[in-house]
């Protein structure tokens, strides 16, 4: 387990952060950026439990530790001869996700157009939460471009966005409260002045 006794070290005052292997990046590279949206994820995540139904909350909760074992795996890059192995995300918690996928997709009716973000608080901040993780998962697989990564890492980024589109829906009323895209809508509309 981590144990966390100082709030500050002064170790990153010179711009550089230190990985779980003790090796010293710039706050800039990828890998930190990755580690940082993921977190960016979690605290939105965090907020949007605050405004969903307890089943939704406890899937939340539980998506939110995964994250945590994400930043953890990130911070541990791929090396031969460690001393103590590395926690790595395993294939059981993407497949976790797609189970939730596949049970909350099956009480939506099949979408006419796209969603945008909103219906409801709950459903927005879920909006906010996937468009994060997919910057996340960007990022993350910038760094496996550049280095070996844990493979499922990129899978469960790539089903959690689909997750939390499904309970954005779910949160607006099964998708009855959906606010949908109209192509052109804007387009021909009176500009009014509020000045």
């Amino acid at each position: 387990m981590v144990k966390i006794n100082r709030v500050y070290t002064r170790t990153g005052d010179d711009g550089r952060t230190v990985l779980g292997d003790g090796a010293r990046l710039p706050k800039f590279h990828i890998r930190i950026a990755a580690t940082g949206s993921v977190d960016e994820a979690n605290a939105f995540i965090g907020w949007a439990a605050l405004r969903v139904a307890p089943p939704t909350r406890s899937v939340l909760a539980r998506i939110q530790n995964d994250l945590f074992d994400i930043g953890a795996d990130l911070c541990r890059p791929e090396r031969s001869g460690l001393k103590v192995e590395p926690l790595r995300l395993q294939e059981e918690q993407v497949a976790w996700l797609e189970a939730l996928i596949d049970e909350g997709n099956a009480a939506l009716a099949p979408l006419t157009s796209f969603v945008l973000p909103g219906g409801s608080e709950a459903s927005a901040l879920l909006h906010i939460a996937r468009t994060i993780v997919r910057r996340a998962e960007r990022e993350i697989t910038e760094v496996a471009f550049q280095e070996a990564i844990t493979p499922a890492v990129i899978r469960y980024m790539n089903r959690l966005s689909d997750l939390l589109f499904v309970l954005a829906r779910l949160e607006n009323q099964s998708g009855a409260a959906d606010v949908l895209w109209h192509p052109g809508a804007g387009r021909d509309a009176t500009l009014t002045s509020t000045g």
